[in-house]
């Protein structure tokens, strides 16, 4: 992997905040640690613009609502994701892989347990003169363990908690002597599920989730380097047509916001002892709020908190149970990231077996390009009751 654009990328969870200056205005966009919680995990989803939230419940009901689970018509399921990073440029040892799976105890509960891998691939650590200092291999990773029940035919609520590991560069020292550590922390999703359709799957659904909700991390002891983690707050909404016994067609929105303070501007008084005076005051501000507080603060520390909602539609065409049509658009704000793409993806069920596939239409360019443009990913599905 070219190794500016590994450095650059392997770097980002440990800036405190990043500013850039537009023309018309300013760009703050709104960062976090393991960034990785943010991928999509699973290609169904991946396929309609990253919506999963009040979408009909599947084997990856845990990455976006848990409380979906119970209301999966298997009794238990299996998923297998793998997600190439970076492809469109060639790289080949950057991915996610993604694990889950949902037992349902009986019609009314169900457990679920997932695993997130990000590899990072193989990575030098060099000093500004261009010279090794040493390698390392950088991986991140996601544990949950989760558990979801009906309160009645149409309500499901769920809960489930995620063990989060990040070593981006542990053992490193750099230039200034600073040793870099494994980050980790615990972290909370929650869910909420209303599953209003008739017994041939026509009706609406809706959706809320808070999803990693848990401390900060922090990859020195440096107590002023201790990140947020993404926690983040979404809503969904889906319909569901059926025009007769095989055909039938979902449509999807999605809303999130992250639940993470915005970070400070940098002042620009002319003076810069001043300036440096106030920035470290900010910076101190930003970093010392407790963890509630940071979740409750950033819906008011913006001054148009609407640009920081990331909005997610997509569709499905089903037929027969057996194949699927599936389209999606993500956007972001430009001062909050800039993220916009299109979607496409299919799917097959083979009986207990099930291939998901998604693409993600080429979208922005030089350092805005996404890293998943012109990537194809894959999930594989296995029922446990069919099998039976």
């Amino acid at each position: 992997m070219n190794l500016k654009l590994k450095a650059a990328f392997l770097l980002l969870p440990f800036l405190p905040f990043s500013e850039l200056v537009a023309q018309a205005q300013p760009i703050n966009v709104v960062t976090s640690a393991v960034p990785f919680l943010r991928i999509s995990p699973d290609a169904r989803s991946g396929a309609m613009g990253d919506i999963g939230i009040a979408t009909s419940p599947d084997a990856n009901s845990q990455f976006w609502n848990v409380a979906k689970t119970p209301f999966n018509e298997k009794k238990g399921g299996i998923s297998l994701t793998y997600t190439p990073w970076l492809k469109d440029i060639g790289v080949s040892d950057v991915y996610l892989a993604a694990l889950n799976g949902y037992y349902k105890l009986d019609e009314e509960s169900a457990v679920t347990a997932s695993l997130r891998y990000f590899n990072l691939g193989n990575i030098e650590f060099t000093d500004f003169s261009g010279n090794t200092l040493s390698t390392g291999k950088p991986t991140e990773v996601g544990i949950d363990v989760g558990y979801s029940r009906k309160l009645s035919d149409k309500f499901g609520i769920g809960a489930s908690l995620r063990y989060i590991n990040s070593n981006l560069a542990r053992g490193y020292s750099g230039t200034s002597g600073q040793t870099y550590k494994a980050a980790s922390t615990i972290a909370a999703d929650l869910g909420l599920f209303y599953n209003n359709v008739n017994d041939i799957g026509q009706g609406f659904r809706a959706g809320l989730s808070l999803s990693n909700l848990g401390g900060r991390v922090s990859y020195t002891d440096n107590a002023l380097e201790r990140d947020y983690i993404p926690a983040n707050m979404g809503i969904g909404f889906s319909y569901t047509k059926v025009f007769d016994e095989n055909n039938k067609i979902m449509f999807g929105l999605d809303l999130n916001k992250l639940l993470v303070p915005t970070p400070p501007m940098a002042s620009s008084t002319g003076d810069p002892d001043e300036d440096d005076r106030i920035n470290a005051e900010n910076l101190a501000k930003y970093y010392n709020k407790s963890i509630v507080n940071s979740w409750f603060s950033s819906f008011g520390d913006s001054n148009n908190e609407l640009k920081e909602v990331q909005v997610s539609v997509g569709g499905e065409y089903n037929y027969a149970d057996q194949f699927f049509v599936r389209a999606g658009y993500f956007y972001e704000d430009k001062t909050k990231g800039n993220r916009k793409y299109f979607t496409a993806g299919l799917g097959l069920k083979f009986n207990v077996f099930g291939i998901n596939m998604s693409y993600l239409v080429p979208s922005g360019n030089g350092v805005n390009r996404n890293p998943l443009s012109n990537t194809l990913r894959f999930s594989l599905t296995f029922d446990f009751d069919d099998a039976k």
